[in-house]
């Protein structure tokens, strides 16, 4: 009977509610890294739900990005906030950086940590195809006062500036209340986030730590399973303890065709694309039947309009890149001494500088792709020239101009005027004296179809 009860007891214990434990499985290991795409939202869904598949019972969300585009950043957001298994998300190797959009991606996450030497934040939105000021940033150095100085040392910040427009402060208020929403959900430091906001700050890990801006810091992945285990996380299916010590850890990689995508989608390659299909059609164009180049060009040109419907292209430096192709092309057959193939070559340049919003973190052009595409142009366009005028120069090579100062061998002569055979051709002469059969003389001018004619000097 007395025995008995310890086992009651035991089982009345266990009807009490509680936190679940997450069950045991394996840790998914999912990579964020370089700017944030349409490629990365792509990849991190699918890795997402093969991991939910594959009975994982924490995903761990490796970051090193210097930021990205909004519309992936939500898109990553959506699947993190609606995922019935808890996400770690975690700023790591040492010197990774989750900067702008990474800074967000933190946020939402059950869990936020970051490896030593890392940092995060300056999560101002910048809109594409511009780069003016957006209310509340400082005309001073991210995360300073007017002296450069660390304004987290007991600071106060510098006072926002009022908006300057309305679009732009219907942007950054909306990213403030973006991310002040998940701070609020995750139980951290709302305020700070909105500073990241507004005045571009940023946090190194320890710093981060100290203002409640993440959980803790982990040496490697195994290091932060062991911290976060027992640790209670909000989840759509409710309150979940982990148990995450000695978890295995399962890699989740991109397949071939998000890293096809993540290739062309990225501004350098896809702006290379659109060279290579431009050019290619227009060999086609000036040598028809070379087949090679028009279907180069055709398959590259089509790759590069892909990409550029879900990169931040500036349609005005679309529109002055083949502005400057049709330029350069009419330099060939206007004379215009050069003036449109320069005004080509700088309309090229400008536009290529302009074809991808720059302040859109890791979505600029390699500027010395930029200068060395234009470079050659130059080149190209100066030996272009060069020949021109050397041409314009050498004596005439075809027509019947070209026999003037040719010999010619007297083959019937009537005092004066006969024929003779010159570059193996008959011809009717008129000379200057009377001539003899074998007689060779020397043609001076020609008079529609008789050569004018006079005895070779001796």
């Amino acid at each position: 009977m007395f025995r008995a009860r310890p086992l009651l007891l035991v089982l009345l214990l266990a009807l009490v509610p509680g936190a679940p434990a997450v069950a045991d499985g394996t840790a998914a290991l999912i990579r964020i890294q370089d700017a944030i795409g349409p490629a990365t939202s792509g990849y991190f869904d699918k890795a997402h739900r093969s991991a939910l598949e594959s009975g994982a019972s924490l995903i761990v969300v490796q970051i090193d990005t210097p930021g990205g585009l909004d519309s992936a950043m939500r898109d990553i957001i959506k699947v993190i906030l609606n995922s019935p298994v808890p996400v770690a998300c975690y700023v790591a190797p040492d010197g990774a950086r989750a900067a702008s959009a990474g800074t967000y991606i933190l946020y939402a996450c059950h869990v936020a940590a970051m490896a030593p030497a890392t940092n995060l934040g300056a999560a101002t939105p910048v809109p594409v195809g511009g780069s003016a000021p957006l209310p509340g940033m400082p005309e001073r150095p991210e995360g300073g006062d007017k002296d450069g100085k660390d304004k987290d040392q007991g600071k106060e910040a510098t006072p926002a500036k009022p908006p300057q427009d309305a679009m732009q402060a219907k942007v950054v208020n909306d990213a403030v209340a973006y991310i002040r929403s998940l701070a609020e959900k995750r139980g951290r430091n709302a305020d700070w986030a909105e500073r990241a906001v507004r005045e571009g700050v940023s946090l190194t890990a320890e710093r981060a730590l100290e203002q409640n801006v993440i959980d803790l810091l982990a040496a490697d992945v195994e290091d932060l399973l062991k911290q976060i285990d027992g640790r209670t996380v909000q989840t759509t299916t409710g309150e979940l303890t982990l148990k995450t010590a000695g978890l295995a850890i399962e890699k989740f990689e991109p397949d071939w065709r998000m890293k096809f995508l993540g290739i062309i989608t990225n501004p350098t390659v896809a702006y290379v694309l659109l060279l290579i299909g431009i050019y290619g059609l227009l060999l086609e164009g000036y040598h028809p039947g070379a087949i090679l180049p028009g279907v180069v060009g055709a398959i590259c040109l089509l790759l590069a309009l892909f990409a550029f419907q879900i990169l931040p292209v500036n349609y005005v430096g679309l529109a002055l890149i083949l502005l400057g192709v049709v330029l350069m092309i009419a330099e060939a057959f206007a004379a215009s001494f050069g003036v449109l193939g320069v005004g080509g070559l700088v309309a090229f340049v400008f536009g290529s500088i302009m074809l991808m919003d720059i302040d859109v973190p890791g979505y600029g052009v390699n500027r010395g792709i930029i200068f060395g595409i234009a470079a050659g142009g130059a080149g190209l366009l100066a030996g272009t020239l060069y020949l021109l005028w050397r041409a314009r120069q050498a004596p005439v090579a075809t027509g019947d101009r070209t026999l003037i100062g040719h010999a010619v061998e007297v083959l019937e002569a009537d005092g004066a005027e006969g024929w003779g055979w010159v570059a193996g051709e008959r011809w009717k002469f008129r000379s200057s004296a009377p001539a003899r059969p074998g007689e060779r003389l020397r043609v001076t001018a020609i008079d529609g179809l008789t050569l004018v004619v006079e005895p070779e000097q001796k």
